[in-house]
């Protein structure tokens, strides 16, 4: 679980760095509207920064495959949902688009084992 907390940490550290690079370069080389699909990107590599630290927090008191498959899922899901869309956003390619909505059911995935787990401890106690 030391292995997610390690890439929660990067992953909130490239959100910043991103978001900045958003706020401050990028604004004036692309669309408002592709501007927009970037900080959505932000947005959503934060939230699952947030997810994925708390898989790793969770994990270090409760081991289980389900919590392993969450973390796994998030990663995925960040790399692929928020990664296609910075692509999108840079490159202006809307195929790239197409893409991401398997980041999406990625991170709803990760969600979904991770509320199992959970539901899975409190039947325990």
């Amino acid at each position: 679980m030391r292995l997610f907390l390690a890439i929660a940490a990067i992953s909130g550290a490239l959100a910043v760095l991103l978001g900045a690079f958003g706020a401050h370069l990028l604004k004036h080389m692309i669309t408002p509207e592709m501007l927009e699909v970037f900080k959505t990107a932000v947005q959503y590599q934060f939230y699952h920064t947030f997810a994925l630290l708390a898989v790793g927090i969770l994990g270090s008191q409760h081991h289980s495959r389900l919590l392993k498959w969450s973390g796994c899922l998030f990663i995925a899901g960040t790399a692929i949902f928020s990664g296609f869309l910075y692509l999108l956003a840079i490159t202006g390619i809307k195929a790239l688009g197409m893409i991401v909505p398997i980041g999406g059911l990625s991170l709803v995935a990760g969600w979904i084992c991770l509320l199992v787990h959970i539901l899975r401890i409190k039947s325990r106690n």
